[in-house]
């Protein structure tokens, strides 16, 4: 055995003996050591799990024999050698084939599917899904290859090409999306709410008629995402027609700005639903109205309003800022008190839900990004282009989304529970249930 004595053990060395590459970490050839270390770990464990997966396609079949004794599932060497792009960068591959014999049930020859590596991919899912994100987030389709090549080792797949192809299958997607049947899933709240884009090469606009759900579950949800016109009354119809068409029951409570068509047009298709002005859209509408010196305090004043512990202590808030500002400025305290009873709707319902049915923060943050990309691009490119950039960007942000406070409370907003001061009032069995809907028609 060695022994070692008045120096310190050698270790191995796996960076080069170059002082330039052991000061820059980087090889001879200018590539990092660490990316290459990374890379040929990522070229080794794909292969061994390819060759597994192989393996065990063919040890499933070994029973399997033809007339002669041969297996009818064999290996039969490697397909042609091809770069794969993944998040460890360009990875060369040279996939093992196999020989199946066998036929289904309609005559045709089995072949063996790689769920590791499918056939004639180029791309990992991850670096597939993150082309469009950089895309919609504002990454120039001229700028993916010198933005990428030296992160991923290769420029294959990063051309403008590629995202050219990626925008026309948004817009098969959206389309898809918007024929979907919506009879399998009930949406209890909604909000509503008109989206403005400027079109880059044509003079008109894209309003985008946009309507997030709450599942019974507590889960919210993209209904719908449509092209509208100047947010009319007639286009709001048409879209909830078309969404009654395809299954969807009416909601219990739909929130939107109160400058929307969609309240008539609700009215007319979905009769019972209740409504719910957003009062981030009516603060700024009074405060609009009023002179600076006295939107500080009106400011204040209207947040005793909308905050309120409960229904009459919002009442008496509505009241005390009437007096205070309706001798000057009548025009501004009118738009509260005229629309007093749909902005404080929300207070039948649980207090938890509270929070999420006051205003139409979920389209107004999830738009943020959109707005962000039409900044950067100067708008999509034509009307169909606008509608699927948006619905790829709502369908990312969807998977962060988070499902209302007391998500169980939403079902009971459903069987129509009465709730008063945001707390759920407990009935005999025999007494009839109302729900908040039926109020409505008993007015």
């Amino acid at each position: 055995m060695a022994r070692w004595f008045g120096k310190v053990r050698p270790m191995l060395k796996i960076v080069p003996d170059s002082d330039e590459a052991n000061q820059n970490g980087a090889n001879p050839s200018g590539e990092s050591v660490l990316d290459a270390l990374a890379r040929d770990g990522a070229r080794q464990m794909l292969a061994a799990a390819l060759q597994a997966e192989v393996a065990a396609y063919v040890d499933a079949a070994a029973d399997e024999v033809d007339a002669d004794g041969h297996r009818l599932v064999v290996r039969n060497g490697h397909h042609e050698p091809r770069e794969v792009t993944t998040a460890a960068g360009a990875v060369p591959v040279r996939a093992p084939r196999v020989n199946d014999k066998r036929t289904d049930e309609a005559g045709e020859r089995r072949r063996f599917a790689s769920a590791i590596l499918p056939a004639w991919a180029r791309k990992s899912p991850q670096v597939a899904e993150v082309l469009p994100l950089l895309y919609l987030h504002g990454l120039s389709s001229n700028d993916f290859a010198p933005a990428l090549e030296q992160f991923l080792g290769t420029s294959a797949g990063l051309s403008p090409a590629t995202i050219t192809r990626l925008t026309g299958q948004w817009q098969d997607e959206a389309t898809a999306f918007n024929t979907r049947s919506l009879a399998g899933t009930d949406y209890v709240y909604v909000w509503v709410d008109g989206i403005h884009l400027t079109v880059r090469l044509s003079q008109d606009r894209v309003c985008l008629l946009v309507m997030i759900g709450v599942r019974a579950d507590g889960r919210k949800e993209l209904i719908a995402l449509a092209d509208g016109f100047r947010e009319s009354a007639e286009s709001w119809a048409d879209l909830l027609r078309d969404c009654k068409r395809r299954g969807m029951a009416a909601p219990v409570l739909a929130i939107g700005d109160g400058a929307l068509g969609f309240w008539s047009a609700v009215r007319d298709v979905f009769p019972t639903t209740r409504e719910q002005r957003c009062w981030f859209h009516k603060i700024g509408n009074v405060l609009s109205a009023l002179p600076k010196s006295a939107q500080p305090g009106a400011k204040k004043a209207l947040a005793e309003i909308w905050q309120a512990e409960d229904r009459a202590h919002a009442e008496t808030a509505a009241k005390n800022f009437a007096d205070e500002y309706g001798a000057k400025w009548p025009k501004a305290v009118a738009k509260i008190t005229d629309d007093l009873a749909v902005l404080l709707e929300f207070y039948d319902y649980p207090a938890e839900h509270w929070i999420h049915l006051r205003t139409t923060n979920p389209i107004e943050s999830t738009f943020a990004t959109v707005r962000l990309r039409q900044r950067v691009t100067k708008g999509p490119g034509s009307r169909a282009a606008g509608v699927a950039m948006a619905f790829k960007l709502i369908e990312s942000a969807q998977t962060r989304w988070r499902a209302v406070n007391a998500p169980h409370l939403v079902a009971l907003v459903r069987a129509g529970a009465t709730f008063e001061k945001g707390r759920l009032v407990e009935r005999p069995d025999d007494q009839t249930d109302h729900r908040p809907g039926d109020r409505q028609q008993a007015a």
